[in-house]
């Protein structure tokens, strides 16, 4: 754990009041800090979030960011979905105002282990798979970051022996100083928040920021098969262990004859058979992969992590069996906010699937879906801002139909999908311009299911 910072009577501001970004504040006040919270969005649209803040005395700013605000300060503290870039932030910095990420802050404070999950897709899973693996290895762990609470939020239940698994972003990355988990795991990386980070190489930059502080002594934990991680081993500073699901690797977890081993130092260790695995698709096999690496890194006992993967169930909004309706199967993949996702789950079926696809563009091409859509999908519904940009790029691939709203896409594909079919939302998209959150996309998503199923029961019985 590096330095804590001290401080009690400092003028801390706190800039943008998410999830995150409340548990800051809240934690800053908690240990003393003169606490301001500055959030662009109107007071209106935050009430909810503020209202602890200010029973507590926080002063809180809403509607924009005042210059003299960010002047004032002695730290910084930025939520993840503030960009870096915003000018308040670069002058604080001119100043020579420290200014750093949640993540950051909470590693100041947090005892015990760090282990750091990132990728494009699948940190959620592994980040919750591992959670478990550890636990069942009869370790105490606890799980958050990026996948729901707020690493900060975790100081309070940490000791010395707590193994905290955290899944981060390219965002929070964006922000680290001393961050340093004992194994920092990269899944993949693919174009993604281009919006945000402007170029592929700004976003693998950030990515590669998690093994910056790590030493001879920590673990980097590398996909064998990615073109962008299989080159990251020869850049870092700790002990490389591999996965992959396509080859044999000289330090780390690979499958042979449909079984999972292990092999480092101390030779090669059997795991468990691959069809223990009870979530779909080759993109979780290499998820597991990743989770078996970390177990035995730390080390847990091989039939205690089969134990953990056979018995895991997919995260929600993951590809997650929502129900069956008329025959129809209806999965819910929410998460997949963007291209390489959304490839990763119409290539967990073999065909006979309606898609629905749309939300808030992150600037990344659809074209690399037609092949796939041509191949497996009977049709697409469109939805949100960026249905015009996908119709256009997948023009003639498959049948197209522009639903316009999740519930029309939902309802016409009800209407229109065959027993023995899928309907399945892997959106490819962000969700901000419809819904709060993909949460909240895959929640109004099982509830129009669920509904459908609802009415088709009564209607039978």
């Amino acid at each position: 754990m590096a330095e804590a910072l001290e401080v009690k009577g400092k003028r801390v501001l706190v800039v943008g009041l998410g999830k995150s970004g409340v548990a800051s504040a809240q934690f800053l006040h908690q240990r003393g800090a003169r606490v301001t919270a500055s959030d662009a969005k109107a007071e209106d649209d935050l009430r909810a979030d503020i209202r602890t803040l200010l029973d507590l005395g926080v002063t809180v700013e809403t509607g924009g960011h005042g210059e003299r605000t960010f002047r004032q300060q002695d730290l910084i503290v930025v939520s993840p979905g503030v960009p870096t870039n915003v000018p308040q932030l670069a002058q604080a910095k001119a100043m020579g105002i420290p200014v750093i990420g949640e993540i950051e802050l909470a590693s100041r404070y947090l005892k015990g282990h760090i282990i750091a999950i990132t990728g494009s897709n699948g940190k959620t899973t592994t980040t919750a798979l591992a959670g478990d693996v550890i636990a069942w290895g009869g370790y105490e762990s606890q799980v958050g970051g990026n996948i729901g609470t707020p690493a900060i939020s975790m100081v309070a239940e940490a000791t010395d022996d707590t193994y905290n698994v955290l899944e981060v972003s390219s965002f929070q990355l964006e922000t680290i100083q001393t961050f340093r988990p004992e194994i920092a795991v990269v899944l993949n990386v693919t174009p993604d928040h281009l919006d945000r980070h402007g170029s592929f190489e700004l976003y693998l930059a950030a990515k590669k920021r998690i093994f910056e502080n790590q030493t001879s002594s920590d673990f980097a934990v590398l996909n064998s098969d990615d073109p962008q991680t299989s080159g990251m081993g020869k850049g870092v500073q700790s002990q490389v262990r591999w996965f992959s699901r396509k080859k044999e690797v000289e330090q780390g977890a690979f499958v042979r004859n449909g079984r999972i081993l292990y092999r480092d130092d101390s030779g090669e260790h059997e795991v468990m058979p691959v069809s223990d695995i009870s979530l779909k698709g080759a993109h979780n096999l290499e998820n597991v992969l990743a989770a078996v690496c970390v177990g035995m890194i730390i080390p847990c006992e091989p039939h205690r992590i089969r134990a953990a993967v056979k018995e895991f169930k997919a995260v929600e909004h993951r590809l997650e069996f929502v129900a069956t309706v008329n025959g129809v199967d209806y999965y819910n993949d929410s998460k997949a906010t963007n291209v390489d996702a959304t490839i990763k789950a119409l290539e967990s079926f073999p065909g006979r699937i309606h898609i629905i696809l749309g939300g808030k563009d992150k600037g990344s091409p659809y074209t690399v879906l037609n092949n796939l859509l041509r191949e497996r999908v009977k049709r697409v519904y469109t939805i949100g801002a960026a249905a015009a940009k996908i119709e256009k790029e997948i023009a003639g691939a498959t049948d197209i139909v522009h639903a316009e709203t999740l519930d029309f896409a939902v309802r016409h594909a009800f209407e229109s999908a065959a027993a023995g079919e899928i309907v399945l939302l892997a959106p490819a998209c962000a969700s901000f311009d419809q819904f709060e959150s993909y949460e909240h996309r895959g929640r109004v998503f099982k509830d129009l299911v669920n509904a459908l199923a609802e009415k088709q029961k009564a209607v039978t019985s």
